[in-house]
């Protein structure tokens, strides 16, 4: 869909990142962290919200499913608003959006209005992967492109983990509904957005072309025979991964204490360390995309993370069980690394951000049934089997890639 000529190619090899593109990447990147540091205090404040709110136990439940509801919708719905008007202007919409109505969980009385501002909350946070991915795209050379995207990718590792870190220390003292007003930082953020940086010059120019049209973005997901197979490709990748990510690391603590008699501090050290493998598996795969190719790298990943399905279960050993997590969180997150580049050389201007938000928020729905297609398996064979099984969805991820996705290293986008 983006030929170009031997003279773009040179061109595109010896670019730099300009400042723009630094600080299109550093908002993009924070953006996104506010988005896994927001899921996970909610996540670590329950106990606390429960006992204020006096809330039962699956209406706690229901808060985090209905933000991802509302991140799913916000997904699909927030991309094409982008592609319409603006990265600049709709992130900076998402991110305000997000923040407000997280701040206003903090004077929530009951149960429906705290679901109330959790799932418009959640429409904010679904938005902000796929533009910042399209914003950084737009903004970065060809030959740095994946690394770019694998670093607003790890801006959710390093939300995660500061929440992981700051939660035990900040609600003693400022308590869930304190908590809750952190989130009114990120309109700051969408204030300075707005402020200091302008739209792409690439976004600018297909605005343009696309004046008075009116075309549907999403039509151009399924404008060719080419783009068809970029969408069914991606579309499997992005499923089967989420698929088996959510599969693995929601079982993973039950798995290391049922079938190894793991306490609780040791399954939850096992299991970060398969977290911090995902980051460096992240980081890696921007790294090596930019020098041997999107597509083979992730054969190369879905390869590594099939083996790992069938040998992980197969371990008894903590020792080589705390390496193999280290492993098989390198294959099984690496890959979202690398996301963000191949679907913004897929797909033209018009339609990247919400090519972005639409594959990958989809994949993540597919996969929220990992966990409950593992925990039926579980019931039937056993976990150790039902982990297994994931070696057969990562054959048909390989499968996928190697016939409907076209390698697109260096491209210039269009």
């Amino acid at each position: 869909m983006s030929i170009q000529s031997p003279a773009q190619v040179a061109e595109s090899v010896d670019a730099p990142a300009d400042s723009y593109a630094r600080k299109a990447l550093i908002a993009s990147n924070v953006g996104y962290a506010m988005d896994g540091f927001d899921l996970m205090i909610l996540s670590f404040m329950l106990p606390a919200v429960v006992a204020g709110l006096h809330l039962t136990g699956s209406e706690a439940g229901s808060l985090i499913t209905w933000t991802l509801i509302g991140a799913v919708v916000g997904g699909l719905i927030v991309g094409t608003l982008s592609d319409k008007f603006g990265r600049i202007r709709v992130l900076s919409w998402t991110i305000l959006l997000f923040a407000v109505f997280t701040g206003l969980c903090a004077f929530a009385q009951g149960y429906w209005d705290l679901l109330i501002y959790r799932t418009i909350a959640g429409i904010g946070l679904g938005g902000e992967f796929g533009i910042g991915m399209a914003l950084v795209a737009e903004a970065w050379p060809a030959h740095k492109r994946a690394r770019a995207s694998s670093y607003v990718a790890l801006g959710w590792q390093a939300g995660v983990l500061s929440a992981a870190l700051l939660t035990p220390l900040l609600l003693p003292l400022i308590g869930w509904r304190g908590m809750f007003l952190v989130g009114l930082v990120p309109a700051v953020i969408a204030f300075g957005l707005r402020r200091y940086l302008h739209e792409p010059e690439l976004f600018v120019k297909a605005a343009k072309k696309e004046e008075g049209r009116g075309t549907n973005p999403y039509s151009y997901l399924f404008a060719n025979r080419e783009a068809t197979r970029s969408t069914i490709g991606i579309g499997i990748m992005t499923s089967i991964q989420n698929f088996g990510y959510y599969g693995m690391m929601i079982w993973l603590p039950s798995y290391l204490s049922t079938q190894l008699g793991f306490s609780l501090t040791r399954s939850a050290l096992w299991t970060s360390v398969t977290v911090i493998g995902g980051a460096f598996g992240m980081w890696l795969f921007g790294q090596l995309a930019d020098r041997i190719g999107r597509k083979p790298l992730f054969v190369a990943f879905q390869v590594g993370a099939m083996v790992m399905a069938f040998v992980y279960p197969q371990i008894k050993d903590p020792t080589l069980l705390l390496i193999a997590g280290g492993i098989t969180g390198i294959f099984l997150s690496g890959m979202i690394g690398g996301y963000g580049a191949l679907i913004s050389e897929s797909y033209p201007t018009q339609a990247r951000a919400t090519a972005q938000n639409a594959l990958f928020n989809i994949g993540r729905g597919v996969g929220g049934f990992g966990p409950l297609v593992i925990g039926l398996l579980a019931t039937q064979y056993s976990l150790s089997a039902a982990l297994s099984f994931l070696v057969f969805a990562w054959a048909l991820d390989i499968v996928a890639t190697v016939f409907l996705i076209k390698e697109r290293k260096g491209e210039q986008l269009v």
